[in-house]
């Protein structure tokens, strides 16, 4: 596993748990909004934590820390990454990823060997858009839109989530998801937060009246939808 970086806590990451976070370094996406952008572009300079000193960290917390969050760059880049976790869960810890449903066979690999507890999946922008949001123009969205099925069939507790930007997402872009992932269960949209470590340093969030304005448009098909971090 090519693990960059190691939260050793976060009660926001994993909802109802106390967890820590593990950051694995590359991914196959650009997004220019991307906030972990070292991990994607410069993954050769960063500090790596090897297996050995994160399990030992686990070991030490056991009894303490509910869960493990697998974040990045994209942890489904690291196919080694069903081993990785079984170690993680045969020290009691439950387990979330995120990821970005570009590798639907491995995320329905880990769900369905029950490897994970809980997906968060980010959905970049409608299908039509996908591509130049990712920053990557004659990107192909089909495994995305396998990853959205293999969550919504409910074998595993999951979440769709969008950073919302003023440069790459319309009221118009948000009906179109919202017909897409009509019928899943959970759905936030969050505002784009500028963390100093981005890939393109001009992008904006949107105000609060717009992103009210988003998140009307995506009730009209799932009214559980909700605003995070306003």
């Amino acid at each position: 596993m090519n693990v960059q970086g190691l939260q050793k806590l976060t009660l926001l990451d994993f909802p109802g748990k106390v967890a820590c976070t593990v950051f694995t370094g590359g991914c196959n996406f650009r997004c220019p909004f991307c906030h972990n952008a070292l991990l994607v572009t410069d993954c050769a300079h960063n500090a790596s934590v090897t297996e050995e000193e994160l399990l030992s960290f686990l070991k030490k917390r056991q009894g303490i820390l509910d869960g493990v969050c697998i974040t990045g760059g994209e942890p489904l880049l690291n196919r080694d990454i069903p081993e990785f976790i079984k170690k993680i869960r045969e020290l009691g810890f439950a387990v979330k990823l995120d990821t970005n449903g570009s590798f639907p066979d491995l995320l329905e690999k880990l769900i369905s060997e029950g490897l994970v507890d809980y997906v968060a999946m980010d959905i970049k922008n409608s299908k039509e858009k996908y591509g130049i949001t990712v920053g990557k123009p004659d990107f192909d969205a089909s495994p995305i839109c396998r990853s959205v099925e293999i969550l919504k069939q409910g074998s595993v507790d999951y979440e769709f989530r969008t950073t919302v930007t003023e440069q790459f997402h319309s009221v118009e872009d948000f009906e179109a998801i919202g017909k897409w992932l009509s019928g899943c269960s959970k759905y936030y949209l969050q505002n784009f937060v500028d963390s100093g470590n981005l890939i393109d340093p001009s992008i904006r969030g949107c105000d609060k009246n717009v992103m009210n304005s988003m998140l009307s448009a995506v009730k009209e098909y799932i009214p559980e939808a909700e605003l995070r971090g306003l």
